[in-house]
C-alpha cells in the first residue's frame, strides 16, 4: 500500500485531496492539526507518532524529525541497498509528501508578533520533509501548494504513473518553496537588534553580509519594456501592494504598467487628502488634491490634459460613482486604487481595455522598507525615500527661509504641496504647482535650468503666481532667474551648493521667498 505523509498550515482542498489519496488506496499519515481536519472529515489517519514510536514533544518541535520518517523518504528505489537496509530496519516507504510550512510570513508581517511566538513559526521538520522528499523525486511526489493537489491526482492515475518530468517540476517547486521560506527568515531576522538581552523588531531595512531574496512568481508577463524582452513579476509573498493586486478587469498588466502604478501609488501615498496622479513613463503629468476622488483626478488630468491620454492613474480613495464617470471620460490604460465602489464598477467596465488594479498600499505608508536594484552584474540595495520633512504642515522648524522676503500662508501650502512631489519626479527635475495642483512638470533633464524650460514649455496655462520645487540644490543662478521669469513667487529646494549666496542674491533681486530643507531627493 502506498503512503503519504501530510503536515499543512494551509488546509485548503487539503479534505478532497486526502479523500482522493484514499480511494486510490494511500495510507494516510499525518500530524497534529493536520490529522485532526482529517479525522474530523471521516478519513482514516495514522499519527507519525504511531510510525516512529515517539510521541510528538517539546511543543511539537519534534515530531517528524525521525529516521523511521526520513528514511522511507530517502530511500531510493531504484538501489537495492536503501531497500535492504529499510526493511532491516522496519522503515515503511513513504512514495507522497504533502507539506506547506508554518505561517513565518505571516507572523513576521504583523509588527505586534512578540519575538518568541516569531522564532516558533520557524519550521524546522517540516523543511526537512521538503527537502528530502524532493532530493528523492525520482521515487517520491512532492506538493508544497493545494494549487497542485488536482494535477497530482491526475498523475497519479495516468498510465505508468506520475511522468518524470511532472515529478522534477514538483521538488523544483519544492527547492523554491523552502529558499523562499529560509529568505523571509533571514531578512527579518536581520531587523531584530538584541539590547540588555532584549530581542526587539524594527522596520529599518538590513543589509547584511550576504543577502539573501525570496520571492514567489505570480506569473509571466507578455514581454518586458519591450517586445522582445522577457519578463516576470513576482511579489515577496506578503500580499500586499502590486505583491496583492487584483485585476478587476481589462488587458493582462504589463512590465511597463506596473512601473507606472508602482509611480502612481508612491505619489498619491504622500497625501492625506484626497490624491490623485496620472502617469507617463513613470513621471507623473498632472496630480491634485481636492475635496473628493473625482475633484482631485479633474485637477490632476486638467495639468496636462494632451500628456493625459494613454496614462496609468492612482488614487488614495476608493473609486466611486463620480470618480468613475470621470475616469471613463478620458483615454486610461490603467489605474490602481484601494478600492472600487459597487456601483462604480459598471462605469469602469464600459472601458473594457481599462486596467482596473485594487492594491493595499495602505501599510506602506511612511514605514521605511528596503528596496532592491539590479545593475550589470551587481545588485543594490537601499531603504527608500521618504519625505519625512513634509509630514506634518509647513513652516515647520526643519526649514529654513534664506531669503529676505518670507513666504506667504498660501505659498507655505503651496510649497508643502510641491516638495512632496518633487521627490518622485525624475531628477534633475523642476517642477510649478499651486497649493493643490501642478502647473507644469521639467523632469529627468541634463541640467537645471534646462528643466525650467521643459516645465514653462509644457504649462498649459500661466505660471504667474505658481511656486516652485527643485528636487537638488540650483548650481548657478540662472535656473532662478528662469524661474522668476516663469512668473513663480517662491522656491523650495535643499540648498547646498557653492553658489548658494549668488542663489539667494537673485532670488531677492527677484524678490521671490525661497526655503532651505537640507535634504536631497534624487529619483534616478
Amino acid at each position: 500500500m502506498p503512503r503519504a505523509l501530510l503536515s499543512v498550515s494551509d488546509k485548503s482542498g487539503l479534505v478532497d485531496f486526502a479523500r482522493g489519496l484514499a480511494a486510490r488506496g494511500f495510507e494516510l499519515v499525518s500530524t497534529g492539526g493536520t490529522a485532526t481536519a482529517l479525522e474530523g472529515a471521516g478519513l482514516t489517519v495514522r499519527s507519525v507518532s504511531n510510525v516512529t514510536g515517539f510521541p510528538e514533544m517539546m511543543d511539537g518541535r519534534v515530531k517528524t524529525l525521525h529516521p523511521l520518517v526520513h528514511g522511507g523518504i530517502l530511500a531510493r528505489r531504484g538501489h537495492p541497498s536503501d531497500v535492504e537496509a529499510a526493511a532491516r530496519h522496519g522503515i515503511g516507504l513513504i512514495d507522497l509528501v504533502v507539506v506547506n510550512l508554518y505561517p513565518f510570513v505571516t507572523a513576521a508581517a504583523n509588527p505586534g508578533t512578540p519575538f518568541p511566538a516569531l522564532i516558533e513559526e520557524i519550521d524546522i521538520g517540516g523543511p526537512s520533509l521538503i527537502r528530502a522528499a524532493a532530493k528523492n523525486f525520482e521515487s517520491v511526489l512532492v506538493v508544497v501548494s493545494p494549487t497542485d493537489y488536482s494535477t497530482v491526482l491526475e498523475q497519479i492515475d495516468r498510465q505508468g504513473g506520475p511522468s518524470r518530468e511532472f515529478r522534477f517540476l514538483l521538488a523544483r517547486k519544492a527547492f523554491s518553496h523552502t529558499a523562499a521560506y529560509d529568505a523571509a527568515i533571514a531578512s527579518t531576522l536581520g531587523t531584530v537588534s538584541v539590547t540588555d538581552g532584549e530581542y526587539t523588531r524594527g522596520d529599518a531595512p538590513a543589509f547584511p553580509m550576504f543577502l539573501t531574496i525570496g520571492l514567489k512568481k505570480i506569473g509571466d508577463l507578455r514581454y518586458g519594456e519591450n517586445p522582445h524582452q522577457a519578463a516576470a513579476w513576482y511579489t515577496d509573498g506578503g500580499g500586499v501592494g502590486l505583491g496583492g493586486a487584483e485585476l478587476l478587469q481589462g488587458k493582462e498588466l504589463s512590465y511597463t504598467n506596473l512601473l507606472d502604478l508602482d509611480a502612481a501609488a508612491r505619489i498619491v501615498l504622500e497625501f492625506r487628502e484626497p490624491a490623485a496622479a496620472l502617469i507617463k513613463h513613470t513621471n507623473p503629468c498632472g496630480v491634485a488634491i481636492g475635496s473628493s476622488g473625482a475633484d482631485a483626478y479633474v485637477r490632476a488630468r486638467e495639468a496636462d490634459s494632451l500628456s493625459a491620454f494613454g496614462a496609468v492613474v492612482g488614487l488614495n480613495r476608493a473609486i466611486d460613482i463620480d470618480a468613475a464617470q470621470a475616469i471613463v471620460s478620458t483615454k486610461i490604460d490603467a489605474v490602481v486604487a484601494p478600492a472600487v465602489d459597487e456601483g462604480a464598477r459598471d462605469i469602469l467596465a464600459k472601458k473594457t481595455q481599462m486596467r482596473v488594479v485594487v492594491a493595499d498600499f495602505s501599510s506602506f505608508g511612511q514605514r521605511r522598507v528596503a528596496e532592491f536594484r539590479s545593475v550589470l552584474g551587481a545588485v543594490l540595495a537601499q531603504d527608500r525615500d521618504r519625505v519625512t520633512e513634509a509630514d506634518g504642515p509647513w513652516p515647520s522648524s526643519d526649514l529654513r527661509v534664506v531669503t529676505r522676503r518670507q513666504p506667504t500662508s498660501e505659498e507655505w501650502k503651496a510649497l508643502h504641496f510641491a516638495w512632496r512631489l518633487c521627490a518622485h519626479v525624475k531628477s534633475n527635475t523642476v517642477i510649478f504647482t499651486t497649493a493643490d495642483r501642478t502647473l507644469a512638470i521639467g523632469a529627468g533633464q541634463m541640467s537645471r535650468v534646462d528643466a525650467v524650460q521643459v516645465a514653462r514649455m509644457k504649462a498649459v496655462g500661466t505660471l504667474k503666481g505658481a511656486v516652485v520645487a527643485s528636487d537638488a540644490f540650483f548650481p548657478f543662478r540662472d535656473g532662478l532667474d528662469a524661474v522668476a521669469e516663469a512668473g513663480a513667487t517662491a522656491v523650495v529646494q535643499p540648498g547646498g551648493s557653492l553658489k548658494d549666496p549668488e542663489v539667494i542674491a537673485a532670488a531677492d533681486e527677484h524678490n521671490l521667498a525661497m526655503v532651505f530643507t537640507s535634504r536631497r531627493h534624487f529619483k534616478h
